[in-house]
């Protein structure tokens, strides 16, 4: 199988500039690129999914090169439907500090800033050299910028697709870049680019554009109720990672393994097979999640975020690590107290309805504080009995969990 022959059984390629890409990806010595603005402090796994790609690439003896936009971070480009809030300029440089150095930690490749070359243009260089060869109505027909005329759309989001275009001129110019990659939604962003070369130098670029990784209602990869899925484990934890991936669904999981692991094609046909014999054994997701957290997080993680799982689900919470712990059930019920007689303190926090039904659920041992059974409805919640001086962990039944915080 050759290399652009497995990159769409993996699902991996959208749209390509032309059908010369596909000789030229399959022997090999491209110089290309992949970016992403710094607009915050750590990457998510939606960017994850994207610069595997370089990895892939280089593989298959391509060289890679990633940017990571400080200068279009300034700008915003008009992909949501509003525009992107515009950071402080130092603000941005702290992230893309961090992102650098995530980057190079996950994708061990060059990083480059366009700020570098962008920072010194002038506004007569900038419409002289690059703004008088693009189109207006060039500009106006691409998806996002036509999805955002009805909003509106500001002059600097406008503006963007040119500071990319930019982007790949430079890079074709003074670092042999030829091709560029990115997410199916920057096909109008990279063709400008394209665009501009030819016009001002002659020369044939490519492009080539990835689906965006979704779940099965259109939501892009790594978001989880709004909240990005991100790869600093300080902001996701692993025991959050796992989770996240342990809850994809059986339609779409195969596909995830296809675009977000290396596994083999043979090895992605035995466990599809295996799923569709018995999905209730997760062992798809089970994989994924042990690919993923593996590679992110290090040899080890997918197994440490496991032994949470099944300490949490066997109710031992006292051998979980205290912020583990808290991240594991971050989206359990959450109460304050005083403390007390632990009836008073479950009718206080609505785990019972009253000290009768209290009574009766610890002398069934249907109740449990911090991982201990407790049948006493006199027994006394307080900091000498809390976890860390702080936490009171209960369990109803078997999965009910509710997390209190002593005044």
């Amino acid at each position: 199988m050759t290399l652009f022959e497995e990159l769409k059984w993996r699902g991996l390629i959208q749209d390509i500039s032309s059908p010369d890409l596909i000789d030229k990806l399959n022997a090999g010595g491209l110089t290309f690129y992949i970016g992403t603005d710094p607009t915050a402090d750590s990457l998510h796994l939606g960017h994850y999914s994207s610069f595997l790609i370089t990895r892939r690439l280089a593989a298959a003896g391509h060289h890679p090169i990633m940017l990571v936009g400080l200068a279009t971070a300034l700008i915003g480009d008009p992909r949501g439907t509003v525009e992107r809030k515009l950071s402080d300029k130092d603000e941005v440089m702290r992230n893309y500090q961090a992102l650098k150095t995530q980057l190079q930690k996950i994708f061990p490749y060059e990083v480059v800033n366009n700020y570098d070359w962008v920072k010194d243009l002038t506004v007569i260089d900038f419409f002289r050299d690059y703004g008088k060869y693009i189109n207006v109505g060039y500009m106006l027909s691409k998806d996002l910028v036509r999805r955002q005329m009805e909003s509106g759309i500001s002059y600097a989001e406008f503006s963007y697709m040119l500071i990319q275009g930019l982007d790949f001129k430079y890079l074709h110019e003074n670092r042999g870049v030829d091709l560029q990659v990115a997410g199916s939604d920057q096909w109008g962003n990279i063709t400008t680019g394209i665009e501009l070369i030819r016009k001002t130098t002659g020369d044939e670029v490519y492009a080539m554009t990835m689906p965006l990784v979704t779940d099965s209602h259109g939501n892009k990869f790594g978001k989880s109720e709004g909240n990005a899925v991100w790869l600093d484990r300080n902001k996701t934890s692993s025991y959050e990672l796992y989770q996240f991936l342990l809850n994809s669904e059986d339609s779409e999981v195969i596909g995830y393994l296809k675009r977000l692991t290396f596994l083999s094609r043979e090895e992605i046909e035995e466990i599809e097979r295996q799923h569709n014999e018995a999905p209730e054994q997760r062992l798809a997701q089970k994989t994924l999640a042990r690919e993923i957290l593996n590679d992110l997080h290090g040899e080890g993680a997918y197994e440490e975020a496991e032994h949470i799982s099944q300490q949490l689900f066997a109710g031992d919470v006292k051998n979980i690590p205290l912020h583990d712990l808290l991240v594991g059930l971050r989206n359990v019920p959450h109460f304050e107290t005083e403390g007390g007689a632990v009836a008073d303190v479950l009718v206080g926090a609505g785990i019972c309805t009253s000290k009768r039904e209290a009574r009766e659920f610890l002398s069934n041992g249907a109740l449990t504080i911090n991982g201990e059974a407790v049948n006493d409805p006199n027994f006394v919640i307080g900091a000498e009995t809390a976890i860390a001086g702080k936490y009171i962990v209960v369990r109803r039944g078997k999965k009910k969990y509710y997390v209190g915080e002593l005044k």
